[in-house]
């Protein structure tokens, strides 16, 4: 089959690499029909991770179900699938728990949790931007997608990912109706954040970025665009807030957060949101932040830690949420949102291409160039 291969930083291919198959009876495979490039997969694509040559990305999913395992109880030939990007087993402690974003059972490295579709350090699973998907525990991982999910399949994806992710987001900031929310990072999880503030009834959703499509996509869903290029975002939180700040506030940018320069400053999205909410808010933090990074440019980033100001958070008495989204807990409700039509997350989606113009879709979308919003890849049309 097809995928999109990691070479080396700044380069893939689509090649060849061996087929999915069922490998044990709880499995099921998927054919893929709708594959995102994520911001997630741009650590790897850049080298700053230690994603290994030779596998491929992948761990926003969905498609038709085309073979099931002997053990698969639920899930029929046939079925539209969406797949968290979560690989979980169902059954312990921490699934039990909902918690499927740090699954014991299938991560194999003892010391670890949680696992992934074609993710550095999240187990040796293939990614889903290729023709065909192994979902391991089937029945427990694909979610599955009414009449309409064929010609809504922009909507539906982003439940595999960033649309729980961003949903995560909200919940850990502890969002509530009327509430004045601040997101910075108006990427595809800050946009799915905003949208998902919006659902929970804040009052006032305020989105800090730079890249004017991005902030222009946050206005259409009635957010307020604070462009961090042209004012001091803080600032702009505390007039539009009074001088008391957000109520809460999510971290959507991770550790590759930079100046408006491009000079990288780790700790610069969460030393924001510490001055940007009021005494006793709350930050969700579902930005990617790392244990080691080696591409840092200073010894402390190397070693994955930040300059945090904690004695501000400390003396205002703030809460921070943090980590993946467990999408199993969030992804059915959505969905049904998205049926119901009470919500359209693909209103992010920029590009639609086949398979094999990944090389060209990862260089734009990595350079943040204008008008390259999110970018949904369909293996099923590649060659076309």
């Amino acid at each position: 089959m097809k995928a999109v291969v990691y070479e080396a930083p700044w380069r893939v291919s689509v090649t060849d690499v061996p087929d999915a198959r069922i490998e044990r009876p709880t499995d099921v495979l998927v054919r893929i029909t709708s594959t995102n490039i994520c911001g997630s997969d741009l650590h790897m694509y850049e080298g700053r991770t230690d994603f290994e040559p030779g596998r491929w990305f992948g761990h926003e999913n969905m498609g038709q179900v085309i073979e099931v395992g002997a053990g698969v109880d639920k899930v029929r030939v046939g079925d539209w699938v969406v797949l968290p990007f979560n690989i979980a087993c169902g059954h312990c402690r921490n699934c039990e728990r909902q918690l499927t974003n740090y699954c014991l059972t299938a991560q194999p490295e003892p010391s670890m949790a949680g696992a992934a579709y074609g993710f550095a350090d999240m187990g040796p699973y293939g990614g889903g931007q290729a023709d065909f998907l192994r979902v391991p525990w089937g029945d427990f991982n694909c979610l599955r997608l009414g009449e309409d999910a064929e010609e809504r399949q922009t909507d539906y994806v982003m439940l595999s990912d960033i649309f729980p992710t961003g949903y995560h987001a909200t919940e850990m900031a502890g969002v509530q109706p009327g509430d004045r929310t601040v997101i910075y990072g108006a990427g595809p999880v800050g946009l799915m954040a905003a949208l998902s503030a919006t659902i929970r009834g804040a009052g006032k959703v305020m989105v800090v970025d730079r890249h004017p499509d991005r902030l222009r996509l946050a206005e259409s869903i009635g957010a307020i665009a604070i462009d961090d290029s042209k004012v001091d975002p803080v600032q702009a939180v505390l007039d539009q807030t009074m001088g008391l700040g957000a109520d809460n506030g999510c971290e959507c940018v991770g550790y590759q957060a930079h100046e408006p320069d491009g000079t990288e400053q780790p700790n610069l999205t969460m030393n924001r949101l510490v001055a940007s909410v009021r005494f006793t808010g709350r930050i969700g933090t579902v930005g990617v932040f790392v244990p080691q990074d080696p591409g840092a440019g200073d010894e402390l980033a190397r070693q994955g830690k930040i300059a945090f100001d904690f004695g501000t958070f400390w003396f205002k008495g703030q809460h921070i949420g943090s980590g993946q989204a467990p999408v199993k807990r969030y992804n059915r409700q959505l969905r049904d949102l998205i049926a119901e039509g009470r919500a359209e997350p693909s209103f992010i989606v920029s590009h639609e291409l086949p398979l094999d113009r990944a090389p060209e879709a990862y260089e734009h979308f990595d350079k943040r160039d204008d008008g390259w919003t999110k970018v949904v890849l369909h293996p099923a049309t590649a060659g076309s």
